[in-house]
This record gives structure tokens, sequence and C-alpha cells, in this order.
């Protein structure tokens, strides 16, 4: 059967100059694209979308004028032995994929497809005798409309110079090029920056014994294990008779002083440049010392409050040689006064093109920012028939109560309503006539048909919903808003564990994060809650 204009036998030859040998998936696609081309209308502007890397885009490529280079091919790694052809202005088209049950009436080309034979013992003849005898017999043909975020080629956007690798980049990778991000494309590579000159041979050391009336360059830490870690001499202080003895016993036989010569303007001190990270890493609601020590600072917050930390500036910066940084993780509440992240300069004496290329790593904006939490006006409904009936207690209320009031949030209102939607519907909009900012309802959260507070809540006018969370305990969470208030949903395992999915997502709410399925999603890795005995919440990994 032929391929389009070509005989089999012709295919095969243009394949294997093109592809260094006649592939048979490459030999197989081209009766797929040929399949794909008879059913676009003449004159059709078409691009394709190939659904793996392998052999298939280089049919493509050998029959029309798309490929990757010029971005009318788009590659979407999903391992389907499949191609979309569609009308570039409509995205209206025709999806051919290799079908798997056609596949197993050929012997050869079953054993080829799902990988049942080492490529030294298939029959090759067989196989292409198969193929030609098969051609567009194998495929599967629907009628498919892609996704409008492929219908527009992406313009690669404003180009900058990365910072580490001083090569051109597009700027939307981020701070620094994805080659310098991920570091794993070579083994070595001659030139590559994998770290920075060093001042030390301009530095003289003098011998312990020659520095006594000499001023310390650098802190000169002594540690007594399990007893004392600090400076035993400072920088900027004079050595004395007694400091060297305390020396010697450290093991210093020689110490670097100010009175040596300056390694010259080139060179930045650990404690200059780390006020210098400080400075354009700290944002709102953040502070740190003006007094480095040992090149480190420390940041802190200026309230309690919800940290954000840009995550991906976080790696760029870490990925410069000779410095560092490191912090809680983003979105956890930090307290007042307390240290939650500290930068330092490793060595003494830093490059300024070190530091500039630092620097230049952390983007556009700050690297921590605080945000604050906003005392919130609640709302508390309680669903269930028999709480309202009175045949089990409540203990919902006291939970969410002393949950909130820990944030300093007031309840405007309080109400328990048995399970029935117009009830619950009736109790929320009362809430939000109360003037709630925040609606916080238990129970009935699954889909049992029983379970219709969330049916209630859609009665009042819940939208943006979000049901479920991959979260330990708290999967069944609900979040939504109705006009500008929003609304929690927490299921019934508050009732069994102190601390739940609520726990995180309440501060989120209070610092006006607007909270979306990803974010969500990135909770699953330190989401699993270890349930312990006695619970030290938020002092343990949950959320985290």
């Amino acid at each position: 059967m032929n391929i389009g204009q070509y005989t089999f036998a012709e295919f095969r030859d243009m394949a294997a100059e093109f592809h260094s040998y006649p592939a048979p998936g490459l030999l197989i696609g081209g009766y797929m694209v040929e399949l794909a081309k008879r059913q676009m209308p003449e004159g059709t502007l078409y691009e394709v979308i190939v659904e793996t890397g392998k052999c298939l885009p280089d049919a493509v490529q050998l029959l029309t004028p798309c490929s990757f280079g010029n971005g009318w091919m788009k590659i979407v790694q999903y391992g389907r032995y499949a191609l979309t052809m569609f009308d570039k202005h409509t995205g209206q088209g025709w999806r051919v994929a290799l079908n798997s049950d056609k596949v197993t009436g050929y012997p050869e080309i079953r054993d080829w497809f799902f990988k049942l034979k080492a490529k030294q013992d298939q029959d090759t003849q067989q196989l292409m005798t198969e193929i030609e005898l098969a051609g567009d017999s194998l495929c599967s043909l629907q009628k498919a409309t892609v996704s409008r975020t492929f219908l527009h080629k992406k313009s690669m956007g404003a180009v900058s110079r990365c910072p580490i690798c001083n090569e051109a980049f597009p700027i939307q990778d981020g701070a620094i090029c994805r080659g310098c991000q991920e570091g794993k494309l070579y083994a070595s590579l001659e030139g590559a920056v994998e770290g920075f000159a060093s001042p030390e041979q301009t530095l003289t050391a003098v011998p312990v014994t020659q520095a006594i009336g000499k001023t310390a360059l650098h802190d000169m830490t002594r540690i007594v294990p399990g007893q004392h870690k600090g400076p035993a001499v400072r920088a900027g202080e004079r050595i004395t008779a007694g400091d060297v003895c305390r020396l010697q016993q450290m093991g210093r036989s020689s110490v670097f002083i100010q009175e040596s010569e300056h390694p010259g303007a080139d060179w930045i001190h650990e404690d200059e440049a780390a006020l210098a990270m400080a400075q354009r890493m700290a944002g709102p609601g953040v502070e740190f010392s003006s007094s480095p020590r040992e090149g480190k600072i420390n940041f802190f917050s200026k309230f309690e409050g919800l940290l954000q930390v840009q995550s991906r500036a976080l790696v760029c910066f870490n990925m410069v040689p000779n410095v560092m940084c490191a912090s809680r993780k983003g979105l956890t509440v930090v307290d007042q006064g307390r240290p939650f992240a500290g930068c330092r300069a490793l060595p003494l004496y830093i490059s300024r093109l070190n530091l500039s290329r630092a620097l230049s790593s952390l983007g556009d904006e700050p690297l921590f920012e605080v945000l604050p939490l906003k005392p919130a006006r609640v709302g508390v409904l309680v669903t269930g028939t028999e709480i309202f009936q009175g045949l089990i207690q409540d203990r919902f209320l006291p939970v969410i109560e002393s949950k909130v009031e820990r944030f300093k949030c007031s309840i405007v209102a309080r109400d328990l309503v048995p399970d029935d939607r117009q009830a619950i519907k009736s109790s929320v909009r009362r809430m939000l006539k109360a003037g709630a900012e925040l609606v916080i309802t238990t129970a009935g959260l699954s889909v049992d048909p029983d379970d219709v507070t969330r049916k209630g809540l859609l009665d009042a006018g819940m939208s943006e919903v979000l049901f479920g969370a991959p979260i330990l305990p708290g999967a069944m969470t609900l979040l939504g808003r109705i006009n500008g208030a929003k609304i929690i949903g927490v299921p019934a395992c508050a009732l069994f564990y102190p601390t739940t999915s609520f726990d995180l997502l309440l501060p989120w709410h209070l610092a006006g994060i607007a909270i979306s399925r990803s974010d969500l999603a990135r909770l699953a890795e330190g989401g699993f809650c270890l349930n312990c005995k006695s619970c030290t919440f938020p002092k343990c990994p949950f959320g985290k």
C-alpha cells in the first residue's frame, strides 16, 4: 500500500536517509500522517500535535511542512503513538492513533509494538511485509478539537543573560536559565562556572604568637561539644595574650588580621556581602539584623503572619557558588520576632562578580514576605439532624471556635440546623446578612445521598468550589465563595483529630490567599499527619 505519493519502497528509502534507518514506527507513522491529511479540506492551513517523541515526529516532517523548528508541530510527551492534525485557526481536526487491538492481528507488528521481542530477534523482512500489507488499517480515526492553548504560536518573549553562565535565555524561564536551574545536561563542560576565584592568595596569615595587639579580621569560633559554640575572638577585636592561649587550644597556629593587605576592590567581606543579600531578599513584613556575624544574617517576622517564599528564586540563588540561603517552608504561619530564614556568604571574602550574580538570580521580587493575618468575622454552621434533635451532643462548635479565636477572629453568628437543604441555605444567608466574611460549616460534605450540606451551600449561591484535598486527615475538605464571603467545609475528622486540613487552610484564608486546585495539590507532600499521641502542631512535619 502506497504512503501518499510514494510507494512503500520509496518511502522506506526516504526514512532510511532521514532517520538513519527505516524504523518501523516511522513507516507506520507515514500511513498515519497520510490518513490524517486525507481528512483535511483542501487548502486548510494545518498544524500537528504528536503525542510521542519517538519516530512519529519524523514522519510528520517528511510528509508535511510542519516541523518542530517552525513551530507547526508540537510534541506532547504522553507516550501514546498518536497524532492530531488540525486547522490552525479553529482547532478542529482529526486524531489518528495506532490501535492496539488492530495491531494484534499482525504477529511481527504486535511483538514490535508491545516490545515482546528484542530488536535482534525480530524478523525484519516479515515486519516490513506486515506494515506494507496493513497500511492505515492499523489506525483509529477520531474527530478532535484541540485546546485553545495550542492554537497560537508562543513567543519566546524577552531575552536576558543568565547571571551564572552569562548566556542568553528567555526571561520567562526565571531569574537564571533552565540549564543552570537544573544542572543535569553535562557531567562536565570546559569553561563552565563551578565555583569562583578565592582571594586567599592575597591575604597574609600571621603566626598566632605574633598576633598580640593586632585586630582580628574575622570571628574565630570555639566549640565545646554539647556545651558551647561561639566566637573566642570576634572580628574587629584586639588579640590579647590570653586570646593566643585559647586560639592555640583550638588548634589555630595562624590567624588573619586586619593589618594584612586587603585583597582589593574586587572583593567584598562576608559581612558586607550578607548585608547586601539580606537587603535584596527582605520584603514587606520582614526585618533582619543590620549587624551580620561570620557572614550570616537571620530574617524575622515583624508580626504573626503567613510566610511567602519565592521558591523558584530561592533555588536559583542557591545554585550560585559561595552563597546560601535557607528558610522555613512557604505558606506557613511565622511568629513575631522569631527567625524563619537565614542567608550567608560562605568564604571570608566574596568577589563582586559572584555577589552580583547571586543578587541577579533572585529576580525582581523580594524573596521573603510576611502577609498579615486579618481577623475575620466568622459564622459557624453545624449541620446534622441527630445533633439538631439533641440525640447527640454537638462538639463541632467548641472545636471550631477555639481554632478561629486563636487568630483573633470574632464569631458573629452560630447556628445548628438539620440535614435539610432549605434550612442550610437559609442559615447561610442569615450569616452573610449578619456580616460574616467567613462561613465555616461542618458535616455532610461527602457524596452520600444523605449528605446535603454541600447541596445547601450551592443553593445559597456558592461558587468557585473546590472539593477534596490531598490531606489526611481532611480529605473531604470543601472550599468555595458566596459573593465576597469565603466558605470552608470542615469534614467530620475534626471531631476525632486535633489537627486537620482546617488548621493548614484557615491561615491562608485570613492572609487573603486565593487558593487554587494546584495549591491544594502541593500540600500532598507533607499533608499526611502522623496522629501523634501528644500533638505538637505546628511544631511538627504536618503541612510542611
